[in-house]
């Protein structure tokens, strides 16, 4: 053979083509591939998809593990722990209503005068919004303050962000239960995008 006979002009292909999908031996490439696009999409979302929910649950496992070192760091006084949980611009509204920010409170948590004989958390329920967690939940804290005793029952809110790879706290709220015919009633604290609201 030469190479004349085994070369083909596009005509000839066209041609070629058409007979033998005619026979049914040539399938149709374009029908072929918007199932195999679709199909190859699917995969691709699925595919990311799963990594992002598995990035989420420890996410969220890691929050979870914040909160209880901040909860024990603040019982034990210890000012480095609490100091690098919390954010620069970090800010906390208290019981009374009173807000400190990261140094007004590390510096109450490191009052003498205060001893934390409990302090501890339950109902937690951690939200993930990408880089975004948000953490409510119940703390129970027990002591002394100047030699008198003192016992909160309280409802929490914190928001925490991940920046730079690494998670603070950068908002938090507390609010006390109410006691009603011997049982607790919290007040629902909601966090839109403008802030805080009940």
């Amino acid at each position: 053979m030469t190479g004349e006979s085994c070369q083909r002009s596009p005509a000839r292909l066209q041609v070629l083509d058409k007979e033998l999908a005619a026979s049914g031996k040539l399938c149709d490439i374009e029908v072929m591939r918007i199932p195999l696009v679709l199909i190859l999409t699917l995969f691709l979302i699925a595919g990311l998809a799963i990594p992002l929910a598995a990035q989420e649950k420890s996410d969220a496992a890691s929050i979870r593990a914040l909160e209880l070192q901040w909860t024990e760091s603040y019982k034990q006084r210890q000012v480095q722990i609490l100091s690098s949980l919390l954010s620069e611009d970090f800010v906390i509204t208290v019981e009374d209503g009173n807000t400190y920010s990261k140094m007004g409170y590390i510096s109450h948590s490191a009052e003498p005068s205060v001893h934390v004989e409990v302090a501890e958390m339950s109902d937690l329920k951690v939200r993930m919004h990408g880089n975004t967690a948000v953490v409510t939940g119940a703390y129970h804290e027990r002591g002394q303050s100047k030699g008198k005793p003192y016992e909160y029952h309280d409802r929490l809110t914190d928001v925490w962000m991940k920046v730079g790879g690494r998670w603070q706290v950068v908002a938090s709220h507390y609010r006390r239960a109410r006691e009603v015919k011997g049982y607790f009633v919290s007040i629902m604290l909601y966090v839109t995008p403008n802030g805080f609201y009940n």
